[in-house]
């Protein structure tokens, strides 16, 4: 299981574990469009490369996710899978998907924002929290 949807009055609030914290940032990344669409269901057409930092590690997550939703606002992009890597306080991410294809990809809820609110990075597990406006 990539994430666990945990229980919000109003949003979307995920957690996610992994081996690693590249996973974890691959899987919150996962979560999201999760959460907008089914993302089991994204082909891997075409990749798309983000950089952010050099950063803490949970303003690196707020702005891989925050890039990867403006990808998808502004270029009707979805995405399925990703490779993040860190190097000197900065963050690569390549993820692959293909265009909204609102028949084939079964809509659910739209992600407005990434949020600060609840955001948390611990290196120890390693796992992340993320809480989406929705």
């Amino acid at each position: 299981m990539r994430y666990q949807l945990l229980e919000h009055t109003a949003d979307a609030l995920i957690k996610v574990l992994g081996s690693t914290l590249e996973e974890c940032f691959e899987n919150a990344a996962y979560a999201m469009f999760d959460q907008m669409i089914d993302a089991s269901t994204v082909r891997h057409v075409e990749e798309r490369s983000i950089e952010v930092g050099p950063d803490d590690v949970e303003e690196l997550l707020f702005g891989m996710l925050s890039e990867l939703l403006y990808l998808h606002d502004t270029d009707g992009m979805v995405f399925s899978e990703f490779r993040v890597t860190f190097l000197d306080g900065e963050l690569r991410c390549v993820a692959s998907g293909e265009k909204l294809d609102l028949d084939r990809h079964g809509p659910k809820t739209e992600v407005k924002a990434v949020t600060y609110h609840m955001l948390e990075v611990n290196r120890e597990e390693p796992s992340v929290t993320v809480l989406f406006d929705i």
